[in-house]
């Protein structure tokens, strides 16, 4: 159905919104509950399609699930397939870190290459690097429908991984394989909020882990994992996004059950550009100034600006006077959002991996959302801009971002859903 979310601007936006635990987190430790036997209870899980697309993988694996409230029971008393079917993984990259939970748990697993967000190459050299540093047989076969990988545990996986970069699947795809009764340390790896949410989970499980934060983690399974009841950490992208939204429309919003500790960076450069921002152990007040300044960026590993709110941050510049400069340094061509940007009356110009914004007014228009999170950027300068817009593209948003209409209709934004059959009036 093709629907479009329609979005009247120049509404700021104002009022107090609570953070959802963390989907990429959430998808990590869904994958993790292979592991054991025993049930795995995750609080507050946000209703996505991701994870609802993980659910159903999980399920032809073998796990057994049950949603009471926004509450995940999970429960997989046994394995009953080691093949991932390739309908399923195409659709999310995070789906291929069951395979190394797969052959820790049930001795062998295969998986297609992901899919997912087009918005840059993400190869899994790093992942299969790993896999087989630790031991494992992995093959790799080209099939009608891809490429798929087959990963064989021969013994307890044991060894030491040093990453060519920071990766964040390979280390959690190295974490999964090696807590299952082996032995690892990884060396280079990403200190991201969702890499120790994931060691603190499997730590609970009964593993050991050392060095959780840091760049050198050493990890010691046990032949066996218990089930844990455990809730993820918040949602960094959702929080991020919903305070540059109300910075580009110039309003005030409190965020609650936020780790604010997990957002310095964007922070840092929200206060640079001269809103006022008061913090305290979960909760993040922005009061917007009506003259904001412009700010560069480079999106980086943790601590650095995350690269997923670099499209979100870009369409708050857009609305700033003056010129900012944007770059990634993890996905140097995440630039989908700007084509999209420049339909609305954004000044930007892209050369040589970065992209040069000239603040200024936006108009409503037409525009489609290519990647999640390239959408989360839609929405701010359609919230900002003068008139109507129209956003499709939905299916990406909700992967990403949960009840987004309500969310913001919350806050006062006059937005509504409008499909061929029925359009539902902005208020």
């Amino acid at each position: 159905m093709n629907r479009t979310l329609v979005i009247r601007g120049g509404t700021p936006l104002k009022g107090e919104l609570r953070v959802v635990p963390a989907k990429n987190s959430a998808l990590k430790l869904m994958a993790a509950s292979l592991l054991t036997p025993e049930p795995v209870t995750l609080e507050e899980v946000p209703r996505l399609r991701d994870i609802e697309v993980l659910l159903e993988l999980l399920g032809h694996l073998g796990t057994r699930h049950a949603w009471e409230g926004r509450t995940l029971h999970l429960h997989t008393p046994e394995i009953r397939s080691t093949q991932a079917p390739f309908e399923l993984v195409s659709k999310m990259r995070a789906s291929f870190n069951v395979l190394g939970a797969l052959a820790a748990r049930a001795g062998e697993g295969t998986v297609p290459l992901p899919g997912g967000c087009n918005f840059a190459e993400r190869p899994v050299d790093q992942h299969i690097k790993a896999l087989r540093a630790l031991g494992f047989e992995v093959h790799v076969e080209n099939t009608e429908q891809g490429v798929a990988y087959t990963a064989r545990r021969l013994k307890p996986a044991a060894g030491r991984v040093v990453y060519d970069l920071p990766t964040l699947g390979g280390t959690e795809q190295a974490l999964m394989a090696a807590a299952l009764g082996g032995e690892a340390v990884l060396v280079n790896t990403p200190q991201e909020p969702e890499i120790v949410d994931l060691c603190h989970f499997l730590s609970q499980m009964g593993a050991e882990i050392k060095g959780i934060g840091s760049s050198i983690l050493h990890i010691k399974g046990k032949p066996y994992l218990r089930g844990v009841r455990y809730r993820p950490i918040p949602d960094r992208i959702e929080a991020g996004t919903y305070l540059l939204a109300a910075a580009a429309t110039r309003g005030s919003i409190t965020l609650t059950q936020v780790e604010p500790f997990h957002m310095d960076a964007l922070l840092d450069k929200l206060a640079q550009s001269g809103h006022q921002i008061a913090t305290g152990k979960d909760w993040i007040r922005l009061v917007a100034t009506p003259h904001p300044q412009p700010f560069n960026i480079e999106a980086r590993e943790y601590p650095g600006f995350v690269t997923d709110l670099q499209p979100p941050a870009t369409a708050y510049l857009a609305t700033v006077p003056g010129t900012s400069l944007v770059s990634d340094r993890i996905y140097p061509d995440r630039f989908t959002h700007a084509s999209e940007l420049a339909r609305m009356g954004a000044d930007l110009t892209l050369k040589d991996r970065t992209l040069l914004i000239q603040g200024r007014p936006l108009s409503g228009a037409a525009v489609e959302a290519r990647d999640i999170r390239a959408g989360g950027g839609l929405i701010i300068a359609a919230l900002a801009a003068e008139g109507e817009s129209h956003i499709s593209g939905l299916t990406y948003i909700e992967r990403g971002y949960e009840d987004v209409e309500n969310r913001l209709r919350s806050l006062g934004a006059q937005v509504g859903l409008q499909t061929p059959e029925l359009a539902l009036a902005a208020d």
